[in-house]
């Protein structure tokens, strides 16, 4: 049984900085692909960076590219997101046992951790 644990969310200024971890408890492939979303209230979930957890093949969506960097530090994934803005705020979430297909689409992964809520204020 996989487990996905995040951590790291909290408050910050727009203009600040965030790490995010997801430690992964349990076995998954070395080259599953570990993804973080963001839900913000009242809208879907929405896919910002993912990494195959061997470390490989990050991927960064357009609307974050340039302010985000993801990585895999021993069994977890780091997101950092910088020059942080308002429409940053939102539940980040970290999902794995990805099936195949268009890793942007959340229904694609099969394992998720809770959440870490994320606040930007101005």
């Amino acid at each position: 049984q996989v487990q996905l644990v995040e951590s790291g969310g909290g408050s910050v200024q727009s203009g600040g900085s965030f790490t995010l971890s997801c430690t992964v408890y349990g076995t998954i492939r070395y080259d599953d692909r570990v993804a973080w979303f963001l839900q913000a209230p009242g809208e879907e979930r929405k896919w910002v960076a993912s990494i195959l957890y061997n470390g490989n093949v990050p991927l960064i969506a357009d609307s974050v590219n340039g302010r985000v960097n993801i990585a895999r530090d021993s069994v977890a994934v780091i997101l950092q997101i910088d020059d942080l803005k308002s429409e940053d705020t939102g539940i980040y979430y970290c999902a794995a046992n990805f099936g195949g297909g268009y890793w942007i689409d959340f229904r694609l992964y099969s394992t998720w951790g809770h959440g870490t809520q994320v606040t930007v204020s101005s």
